[in-house]
């Protein structure tokens, strides 16, 4: 009957140092995602960093067309007035 009462009173005690043990990995575990959450977070700005900046350099590169395209328009005009063949 003394075996019984131990293998009791060492089941008993078996389930908090189990519940110990999860909750030590639980809180590991809620630790690293707090961690990774904040890794996410950062990527994120990051990222719409990057965003932001290829808008302002698809914008540039419009602007830049648009100079580009008025010197080439108004050269096609000159050469118009210039041209012996239209009068």
């Amino acid at each position: 009957m003394c075996y019984k009462r131990n293998m009791t009173d060492s089941s008993e005690s078996l389930v908090p140092a189990q519940l110990r043990a999860i909750r030590a990995e639980l809180s590991d575990v809620q630790g690293s995602l707090g961690e990774i959450k904040g890794r996410l977070t950062k990527l994120e700005g990051g990222q719409a960093s990057i965003i932001q900046h290829l808008g302002y350099l698809a914008a540039a590169d419009a602007q830049q067309q648009l100079a580009t395209d008025s010197p080439s328009e108004r050269l096609i005009r000159i050469e118009r007035r210039l041209d012996p063949r239209d009068t």
